[in-house]
């Protein structure tokens, strides 16, 4: 049985990891985005369009397209 503190690491390496793909997916679309324009995406991931367009007033500027 684990103790707390072992499901808190577990869980926050599950949330790191998942964080981790997130970010390689969005370089892998975005190959020639800046960290800038990454973190933006990441926003939009996380806290949806509305949300992240509010918090983040840039995230309008984004192009919708992906490099093929």
């Amino acid at each position: 049985m684990m103790t707390s503190a072992e499901k808190a690491a577990t869980i926050t390496a599950l949330c790191q990891a998942v964080h981790d793909l997130a970010w390689a997916g969005l370089k892998r679309r975005y190959p020639s985005a800046s960290e800038r324009e990454l973190f933006l995406r990441m926003a939009v991931l996380r806290l949806g369009e509305d949300l992240a367009r509010k918090a983040f007033p840039e995230v309008s500027t984004l192009a919708d397209d992906a490099a093929d």
